[in-house]
């Protein structure tokens, strides 16, 4: 009999936990051994399952999918991880292989995508989805023309950019800081206004170069 990949899921949303353990277990060459709904408990999880694959999402409560790899890598070095998110971002995809990620999958590919993925890196080998196309790599690597701060981000305006560098929606940002949609709207143009910004994308270079993504 064929051993099956053990597989260990991170992702704070259950209905994508219950949807991708429906997918994994339908395959006759993986298992799901465990799942997880932040960082925290991914790792924990982890040492205590024994995962072949652990598919991490990055933008989780508590400890960030970037921060969990890192640290994973030291607890369980056998352990591949699989970063399943919706970035597409290259700025995402070089942090997370510098924490030490196999692979890097979008959640908007197909199901079969995400199989390939699973069993490449089991294989010993690295996965970046075809959907990382080269012109957003082109787009990544050009000159970053932003701007230090014509003043000072509040407390408040950094939090909400931080939050906004790791993909939370302005709807999320607001149910985590107590606040209306409408404050964090207000924060997010007066940050970006104040680091001479355009769209989100500007945001997540800028979080790059400053290593907010490296802190949870």
């Amino acid at each position: 009999m064929t051993t099956k990949l053990r597989i260990l899921l991170a992702d704070d949303h259950a209905t994508v936990r219950e949807g991708l353990c429906m997918i994994l277990n339908a395959q006759p060459d993986m298992e799901v051994v465990g799942t997880a709904s932040e960082g925290h408990a991914a790792l924990q999880e982890a040492e205590r399952v024994k995962p072949d694959v652990v598919i991490m999402d990055i933008s989780m409560p508590g400890l960030n999918g970037l921060e969990a790899t890192a640290q994973l890598m030291k607890r369980s070095p056998s352990a591949r991880v699989l970063t399943l998110t919706r970035h597409t971002d290259l700025s995402y995809l070089r942090q997370l292989m510098s924490a030490g990620a196999a692979g890097y999958v979008m959640k908007q590919s197909p199901a079969e995508t995400l199989l390939s993925a699973v069993r490449t890196v089991a294989g010993g080998r690295n996965y970046v989805d075809e959907a990382m196309a080269p012109a957003n790599a082109e787009a990544a690597d050009r000159s970053i023309d932003i701007r230090e701060p014509s003043r000072p981000l509040s407390k408040r305006e950094m939090e909400v950019m931080r939050l906004i560098a790791w993909g939370a929606t302005n709807k999320e940002i607001a149910q985590k800081l107590q606040l209306s949609v409408k404050t964090i709207e207000a924060h997010k143009a007066n940050g970006m206004r104040k680091l001479g910004m355009g769209s989100r994308v500007d945001i997540v270079r800028y979080a790059v170069l400053h290593d907010w993504l490296a802190q949870s």
